[in-house]
């Protein structure tokens, strides 16, 4: 299924997708149970999904997490052809924590990303309080 989602809230930077990861794994009908009910025991098929979104640490507040979440699931149901998501389909956001991320023989951070200019001056700012990272700053 091709579909893109667009999980960001606020400005599209394609170079900051590396830290927003979703990871979906298929299980077979007796893999997963809902009421303590297996679902290949269910009296009626369940279309059910779990969605696992990971991204790195940083200003991740309520409001966001929400609106992340949402998106996801109104983009899977579009890519299913369907008005609204499935009440059994389900979305988890973590946040893995600064230094618990790594990829190609490294360890990657969302410090590294805010002078890139990827974040507006504003969410740079408040990553760096969420993370209590507070760093002068050089000015051109």
């Amino acid at each position: 299924m091709g579909v893109e989602f667009v999980g960001e809230v606020g400005q599209f930077v394609p170079t900051a997708r590396v830290g927003f990861q979703m990871h979906f794994v298929e299980r077979e009908p007796d893999m997963m149970a809902i009421g303590g009910r297996l679902l290949a025991d269910a009296t009626q098929g369940l279309d059910v999904m779990v969605i696992d979104v990971m991204v790195m640490e940083g200003d991740w507040r309520p409001e966001v997490r929400a609106e992340v979440i949402g998106r996801v699931l109104a983009a899977m149901a579009d890519a299913c052809g369907l008005e609204r998501p499935s009440p059994s389909w389900w979305v988890t956001f973590r946040v893995i924590d600064e230094g618990s991320w790594g990829s190609s023989g490294g360890v990657l951070s969302v410090l590294s990303l805010l002078e890139t200019g990827v974040f507006s001056e504003d969410k740079a700012e408040a990553v760096r309080v969420a993370l209590g990272a507070e760093r002068v700053r050089t000015t051109s």
